[in-house]
């Protein structure tokens, strides 16, 4: 799902997006990566992009080759589907906000059950734009489902002020 939101000059679009569970087929993953890069591409590069989603795929803690996407601070180890979110973020120019900020580990896991408790959700933003990023951040008991935290991005965008007619 694609939001548009125009502010006087400002394009914002914020993505959503929902990456299929690592027990899938590969043709469902492809596809997801496929439909994402198709909504991306249709984003023109001078309109602000925020994507946030549960991408079910770890990135782990060190940047690994991923140092233009990967701001060095999550945990655990890396998997496929966080190897593909990172190779998506790489080709989009994109950097995923949430590795950019040191944390807590309690304040990184953004997913949890009886067996794991995990970062599988993230929030990504041009890297043009990074420097509106202020922070990323989970909010603790905002439950948004049994399992997931909310994920909060705060941004800081400076519009132009129109002048008054005198």
């Amino acid at each position: 799902m694609i939001i548009k939101l125009v502010v006087r000059e400002c394009t914002l679009n914020a993505v959503s997006a929902y990456a299929p569970h690592t027990s899938l087929d590969e043709e469902v993953k492809r596809r997801f990566w496929e439909g994402l890069d198709d909504i991306v591409r249709q984003i023109p590069p001078a309109e602000k992009l925020f994507i946030g989603g549960d991408f079910n795929g770890h990135i782990g803690s060190t940047t690994g080759g991923y140092g233009e996407v990967h701001g060095g601070f999550d945990f655990g180890e890396r998997n496929r589907g966080g190897t593909s979110l990172l190779d998506f973020a790489k080709a989009f120019g994109l950097v995923i906000a949430n590795s950019t900020f040191p944390k807590r580990e309690e304040l990184l896991v953004t997913f949890q059950n009886a067996v794991a408790k995990t970062q599988i959700d993230y929030l990504l933003l041009r890297r043009c734009d990074r420097v509106l990023c202020k922070d990323c951040k989970m909010i603790p008991g905002e439950i948004l489902a049994t399992q997931h935290v909310l994920l909060v991005m705060d941004v800081g965008i400076m519009l132009k002020r129109r002048k008054r007619p005198a």
